[in-house]
């Protein structure tokens, strides 16, 4: 435990925004019905569990133009 809390300041800030791309996706995912490919089920299952790279790849391949 106390090896984590000597990491903690390192692990939060990435936690945060990890936290946020994620939020930040799902909600564009649950607006938006067109997608460049795939389903609205297929995005949150990548947002939710790929964590990091789930919403960096929405956002960069599977979103489509609004």
């Amino acid at each position: 435990m106390k090896d984590f809390m000597q990491y903690l300041p390192l692990f939060l800030p990435v936690a945060i925004v990890e936290i946020g791309l994620a939020i930040a996706a799902l909600i564009h995912v649950l607006r938006h019905k067109h997608y460049k490919f795939g389903n609205r089920v297929f995005w949150v299952v990548v947002v939710l569990f790929l964590e990091f790279i789930g919403p960096i790849l929405y956002f960069t391949i599977g979103r489509g133009d609004d």
